[in-house]
């Protein structure tokens, strides 16, 4: 395996992936996809990462989907198992306990848009381009997009993107709330790290706590959100981080959170 197939950089306490084919657009094959779901997991329990950024590597692309060329060579069976393969990846990042920032920093089509989709927060250059296209190949999203698009911009206006095709360029993907926030190219990655680090300012414990009780939340009636939030709470109570909190209030200091 080409280990150069996906790039990990971890300092002050923040992951980067960055998805590293710029020669083919950082589309996505199994060779990455598994690096990807080895990085993912290497992290996940880590106490010492508490934001993971993801991108592509490159000025022109995030990821522009799936590799058609690794995919003309598999069979029914093997595109089965890559669809598969995909999904379970990132629904696995999505429930990561970990916020997950999107620097989106050019085309993220098909595949890649529903990357960026799992993420907790997107960020976009100005030069992006997103958009779920796979009704013109005739295929449908695979790996999320049908579920998570219309949870983040409605039905309405979710279906009229994948039934079309159509791509949005940054500045609609921010009217339509697709992204949280766009910049200008070359600050982008700077972004990314400033957002990350206001969130490792925060008790990590609660953060975990938080994405859990937004997440599950959703999903569900709003008095069994509550029960779920109210549960997530509790957790949070016999932390030392929460009484390092208070004292920090009372000290007039900065906090100094250890997860515990």
């Amino acid at each position: 395996m080409n280990e150069n197939v996906l790039n990990v950089d971890i300092e002050k306490q923040v992951a980067v992936f960055t998805l590293n084919r710029p020669q083919v657009m950082n589309c996505v094959n199994f060779e990455l996809l598994y690096a990807l779901q080895d990085a993912v997991e290497s992290i996940r329990f880590d106490p010492d990462v508490r934001v993971v950024i993801l991108t592509g590597a490159g000025e022109k692309a995030f990821c522009a989907g799936a590799d058609l060329k690794e995919r003309m060579t598999l069979t029914p069976a093997e595109v089965k198992k890559f669809i598969f393969t995909i999904r379970t990846l990132f629904s696995s990042i999505a429930s990561l306990g970990k916020p997950v920032i999107a620097a989106v920093n050019g085309i993220a089509l098909g595949g890649g848009t529903e990357l960026m989709l799992v993420a907790d927060i997107r960020i976009a250059a100005l030069n992006a381009t997103m958009g779920l296209t796979e009704a013109r190949l005739a295929i449908i999203p695979g790996a999320g997009g049908t579920q998570r698009l219309p949870r983040l911009i409605g039905a309405g206006k979710a279906k009229e993107l994948i039934f079309t095709g159509r791509r949005v360029d940054a500045k609609e993907a921010l009217d339509i709330h697709l992204v949280n926030k766009i910049c200008e190219p070359q600050l982008l990655m700077d972004e990314a790290k400033a957002m990350a680090a206001m969130i490792c300012e925060c008790g990590p414990i609660a953060v975990e706590q938080a994405k859990y009780a937004i997440n599950a939340g959703l999903e569900t009636d709003l008095n069994t959100g509550l029960s779920i939030e109210s549960n997530a709470y509790w957790i949070t109570i016999p932390t030392e981080d929460r009484l390092e909190g208070l004292a920090a209030f009372r000290e007039k200091r900065k906090p100094v959170y250890r997860g515990k």
